[in-house]
């Protein structure tokens, strides 16, 4: 139940015993178990309470209906039946002394990282993370968290593969060491293509190096009445990707292949091809920072040449694949938005978008394959 819904049965039920002011009664009981100001509430409204708020919530209630008392009447015994120990600032000092941890171990996001680490072992979501401090953490729950700081700082394991799942384009999506870690720099190739297959009826789109099935598991999700296949060489990112379909329910209009490129493709009538295709250079990949060279999948990251492989490769034999006037959208790295550009060109392709990411580096290039009227103006 969200917070909405607990305030409407706690004002009904307080109703029921005749409280002169039921709604505000809820409101202060509410506003005490979470530790919020009562005039903050509603812009909570949304939020979902974990078992033990709602139990502490009935037990108020059931105090009040039994005495015939408001919250504020409330005698201490009554009240100390229904509250723990506050461990606000044992467990406050615990968080502080795991930021520093992370940061003397050299962690760039010490404090996101050791919150989200918290928030994890305490099953709440990392925004709600500081109201529910108040309970113990149990001696259980604290060597998972100290495992997993370790394991963070001394390791370098990425967060993501810790949490074992990270939110893409607002969806959730499972994550290890099987497949890369979605980025948000992807999210802007998956928002260009959506502006243009939203312009198409029942586009067909296929997204070459799927991996964890980000891509492709957003577009089925954003645009229902598109069909979409994801290819991949891993079985291992394959089996996470087929994972990530059922997590997001676009299992009808989703399916995945395993694929050497275009080895395994068999229809010629695509609307899109999408690829963020391995595209380190060897050089570049041996200096990557330990997070990334240590855990994730290397054949995910570099073509252990200069990075140009699957860009040429892919540009040159989509144009099989596609309809006349069908689009090839590519993520590209810091510096490659001109070579990809001019490969696209060589293979028919006229550049309609170099698309800047977040920190103003060209990072998507979206080309459209030239159909017969332009073949002919070019004769």
């Amino acid at each position: 139940m969200k917070l909405l819904d607990i305030l409407k049965f706690s004002e009904e039920y307080l109703k029921k015993y005749s409280f002169s002011k039921p709604r505000l009664e809820s409101e202060k009981i509410i506003s005490h178990v979470l530790n919020l100001e009562r005039i903050t509430l509603y812009a909570y409204f949304d939020m979902e309470l974990n078992l033990e708020q709602k139990d502490k919530i009935k037990n108020y209630l059931k105090a009040m209906a039994r005495n015939r008392l408001t919250f504020d009447e409330l005698p201490k015994e009554e009240i100390s039946l229904v509250e723990e120990k506050d461990c606000s600032s044992e467990n406050r000092e615990l968080l502080q002394k795991s930021i520093e941890y992370l940061n003397k171990n050299d962690v760039k996001d010490s404090k996101l990282d050791a919150e989200y680490i918290f928030a994890h072992v305490l099953k709440v979501k990392r925004t709600m993370l500081f109201m529910n401090l108040r309970k113990e953490i149990t001696l259980k729950e604290k060597e998972e968290i100290k495992d997993l700081l370790y394991k963070r700082a001394k390791e370098k394991k990425p967060l993501q593969y810790l949490l074992g799942e990270w939110e893409f384009y607002g969806l959730p999506f499972k994550v290890d060491e099987r497949v890369l870690i979605p980025r948000a720099d992807t999210e802007i190739l998956v928002e260009q293509c959506k502006f243009i297959l939203n312009e198409i009826d029942n586009p067909k789109v296929l997204d070459i190096g799927t991996g964890s099935g980000a891509i492709s598991v957003t577009l089925a999700k954003e645009i229902p009445s598109a069909m979409v296949l994801g290819a991949d060489i891993s079985t291992d990112a394959l089996e996470v990707a087929v994972e990530n379909r059922k997590i997001n329910n676009v299992e009808s209009n989703l399916k995945f292949i395993k694929s050497d490129i275009f080895s395994n493709i068999k229809d010629n009538d695509y609307d899109m091809i999408i690829s963020n295709p391995p595209y380190i250079p060897k050089d570049e990949y041996e200096e990557l920072m330990p997070e990334v060279k240590q855990h994730e999948p290397q054949g995910a990251l570099t073509d252990n040449g200069d990075g140009y492989y699957f860009y040429k490769k892919i540009s040159e034999e989509s144009s099989k694949y596609l309809k006349d006037k069908g689009y090839l959208a590519f993520e590209v790295g810091y510096n490659q938005a001109h070579e990809v550009s001019q490969f696209m060109k060589k293979a028919g392709f006229e550049i309609i978008a170099i698309v800047n990411d977040y920190s103003g580096i060209e990072r998507v290039v979206i080309g459209r394959k030239s159909g017969e009227e332009d073949v002919n103006k070019i004769s």
